[in-house]
């Protein structure tokens, strides 16, 4: 199955869906809320980024949400977890997410969609701070999109993780922010950034077809730098 992207339109249609099918099966109007974060929300927010390939989401509804999201998925041919809570899991993960959350969009009149300001999707993306993924260029796009500040965005950080120093790659965090803030072309750092981090995937699904038992989500980037090296060294 051809891999399904996720687009700001088909996204919003999704979530209609989801809200009628939700509202269907639970025969009675208990609201629902979904936090959508990542990707999705980027996509949806923001010019920079068209898709995406999942929404990562914070659910709030009655056990009858699995079965609604099911079923829309069957109906659309969407693989299984197109909308999900994985990213629970994650370093960037905090129970604070919902509390800072605003309105985004009424669904049905029972689903209620709600994202993060754009300094606190900074905060995520600088907790993340993975090579392979598109942390650093989400981080840079944001910032160039919208009329945040420096001091919004480390507040965010404090807010959501009580500091830099409990991210997990704190000095390169603060590295990264100082080097978007210091751009004199947010376009250019966008446009080397993405390709940077194209780069290290392609590296790394090259390892893993040769290596398939390999990598896992500790070494990745370890193995990543290992092999940037050798291949800088030939």
């Amino acid at each position: 199955m051809d891999k399904v992207l996720f687009t700001k339109d088909n996204i919003d249609n999704l979530l209609f869906q989801l809200a009628k099918e939700y509202k269907k099966i639970n025969r009675k109007n208990t609201p629902a809320e979904i936090v959508i974060i990542g990707g999705a929300a980027i996509v949806s927010k923001y010019g920079f980024r068209a898709s995406t390939t999942d929404i990562d989401s914070l659910i709030f509804a009655s056990s009858s949400m699995k079965d609604a999201i099911n079923t829309v998925g069957d109906k659309n041919g969407l693989p299984t977890g197109w909308i999900n809570e994985e990213f629970r899991k994650t370093s960037s993960y905090t129970e604070k997410i919902r509390q800072y959350s605003k309105h985004y969009k009424l669904f049905a009149n029972i689903l209620e969609a709600r994202m993060l300001p754009s300094e606190y999707d900074v905060a995520m993306k600088l907790a993340s701070l993975r090579p392979y993924k598109y942390d650093m260029s989400d981080a840079v796009g944001i910032i160039k999109s919208e009329n945040i500040t420096r001091e919004q965005i480390e507040k965010a950080v404090v807010d959501f993780y009580g500091g830099f120093e409990n991210l997990s790659h704190p000095d390169e965090a603060k590295q990264l922010l100082e080097s978007i803030f210091a751009a004199h072309n947010l376009d250019e750092l966008y446009d080397s950034t993405r390709t940077s981090e194209s780069d290290n995937r392609v590296i790394l699904k090259d390892i893993d077809d040769n290596y398939p038992k390999l990598l896992n989500e500790g070494n990745l980037a370890s193995v990543l730098e290992a092999a940037k090296r050798k291949k800088d060294c030939k």
